[in-house]
């Protein structure tokens, strides 16, 4: 049967890493589109309600697995590729690298800034629910976690681009040298390290008014796909 071959195998892992995918890009878009406005309006036991009473932690479950299953299913695509030895031989396997490279940006602050910051501040909500103190740490916390997560918002934008350019814009420049594959994967660690500093420990300035609103959010991500496409073809039609 084909999905029991080597094709098969490697198709299965495709569609496996677009389904998680989905699920966690459509969870990041419900608690920057939906979830968080409707907390900034809400009255306070209101949100002390929903996320005590496991809306949120449902949610977040969903979110950081399918966070997990993408950044996992996308790396073994990519070395599959790699074992090949022809993954950068042609512009797709660049354009996989660079939106790679953003999503697993995005899965680390998933795991390690937003998802450690929500469960201090689910355990927060519990404590009031029940009567008790607020976490004096939980505000901070939850401020962070949402500034990275519209960070993780506008980074989805360039990241969707190239994976999708990978196969519909093919047209690309492939590098055409060693030198040129070097700068390219200079400039696109030092946009991408610029960002998550901003992400990280970022509180004033334009980077957090940028992202301070989704229209900002929105303007910052193609603002940035333009900067990345632009910057890696001047770099490599050199």
């Amino acid at each position: 049967m084909a999905l029991f071959s080597g094709e098969g195998l490697m198709f299965l892992l495709r569609w496996f890493h677009f389904l998680a995918g989905i699920a966690w890009i459509g969870m990041l878009y419900y608690f920057n589109f939906v979830q968080t406005p409707f907390f900034a309006s809400a009255e306070a036991p209101v949100r002390t309600g929903m996320i005590a009473g496991g809306l949120v932690a449902r949610a977040l479950w969903w979110f950081r697995w399918g966070a997990m299953f993408t950044f996992l299913t996308g790396w073994l695509m990519i070395l599959h590729k790699m074992g090949q030895g022809g993954f950068f031989t042609f512009s797709s396997g660049w354009l996989i690298l660079f939106g790679g490279l953003l999503g697993s940006l995005m899965w680390f602050n998933v795991w390690f800034i937003i998802w450690p910051a929500q469960q201090v501040i689910m355990a927060s909500a519990t404590q009031v629910s029940k009567g008790g103190q607020a976490i004096p740490e939980a505000a901070a916390r939850g401020q962070r976690a949402g500034f990275v997560s519209r960070t993780n918002v506008l980074m989805s934008i360039p990241m969707l681009f190239f994976m999708g350019a990978a196969s519909h814009l093919t047209s690309m420049a492939q590098p055409a040298n060693r030198g040129v594959k070097v700068a390219a994967l200079v400039f696109i660690a030092i946009v991408l390290a610029a960002i998550q500093v901003n992400a990280v420990i970022g509180t004033t300035g334009s980077g957090k008014k940028m992202l301070s609103t989704l229209k900002g959010t929105f303007w910052g991500g193609f603002i940035l796909t333009a900067i990345l496409y632009l910057g890696l073809e001047i770099l490599f039609r050199r």
